[in-house]
């Protein structure tokens, strides 16, 4: 009984963080299936979102405006990326690396010289704290969080139906039939790789609000975590995934999810240390049940 119990105290936390961490699933949603690049900039670009984030309310700025400001970083680190990319001839997944090595001393400069700052929701106006988590008002960081999902999602929706990003994914999809269409690619991966880490960006900065401190390993698995939000979203909604704006709720819904299974794994008894371990195997099990399902499929056809 009180293993349940504990359960049902964490899961608002559990569902609030999914929350957070489904803008970031977004920006991965975008490299991973859209434009299929494997961007690790992410790890980088989330925890210098909360980097920027947090050191410009410690200096009285807005917290909205410190919010807008990371998107725009966030946007630069994805153009390291993709200039790395494009202009360099460096692969995708080298130059990710690349940028990501960069911002972790970049991160450090940020936060003057210190692996983590702390932003106390005592001292400064923030826009979500997991403080309030179960409270039962606006002080609430869900609602806002939901509000902000439903932005993000339709913005995607629109943005990814005009010209622009029906070159993007005409990109992602072929590029060599796009630029047989007069496409220019290497513009679209640029745009791309810079959205993709903007969202990412802004998830850091909510992030540190929520948990009150940002942290210079606060982005370390972070592209495991994207990851996992997209493979859950998508086998959940794999019957209406037709639709693109159902499949960008999915993976929102797939990193509430993950967070909801590291929850219940965490309330049996296991260790913390292990958190990065169990994180692994809860993505490394949602890869494997569909292509184990897929050949048992074939295999009953075979025979």
């Amino acid at each position: 009984m009180s293993f349940f119990t504990s359960l049902l105290n964490a899961t608002p936390g559990a569902v609030a963080q999914g929350l957070v961490w489904g803008i970031m699933a977004l920006g991965v949603y975008l490299t991973y299936r859209i434009m299929h690049i494997a961007d690790l900039t992410v790890d980088g670009s989330i925890a210098t979102g909360g980097a920027v984030c947090v050191m410009l309310i410690r200096a009285g700025i807005n917290p909205i405006v410190a919010m807008l400001v990371t998107l725009a970083v966030g946007a630069l680190a994805g153009l390291i990326t993709a200039l790395l990319h494009t202009k360099c001839g460096i692969p995708d997944i080298l130059a990710g690396i690349l940028t990501q090595l960069s911002l972790y001393s970049i991160n450090l400069r940020i936060m003057g010289g210190k692996a983590n700052q702390t932003v106390s929701v005592d001292k400064y106006n923030l826009l979500i704290s997991q403080r309030y988590v179960r409270a039962m008002n606006l002080t609430n960081p869900i609602p806002l969080l939901l509000l902000l999902i439903v932005i993000t999602i339709a913005a995607m929706y629109w943005f990814f139906g005009t010209e622009k990003g029906c070159s993007i994914r005409a990109t992602g999809t072929n590029p060599n039939m796009a630029r047989a269409q007069g496409i220019n690619t290497k513009n679209d991966i640029i745009i791309g790789l810079m959205i993709s880490n903007a969202l990412v960006a802004f998830s850091g900065g909510l992030l540190a609000q929520y948990q009150g401190a940002s942290d210079i390993n606060m982005g370390r698995g972070a592209i495991v975590i994207g990851l996992a939000a997209v493979v859950i979203g998508e086998g959940v909604l794999k019957k209406i995934s037709g639709n693109f704006a159902l499949r960008l709720l999915g993976v929102v819904i797939g990193a509430i999810i993950y967070y909801l299974v590291l929850q219940i794994t965490l309330q049996l008894g296991l260790n913390t240390n292990d958190l990065k371990l169990i994180s692994a195997m809860i993505v490394a099990a949602f890869l494997a049940v569909p292509y184990w399902t897929k050949k048992n499929a074939k295999g009953g056809k075979n025979a």
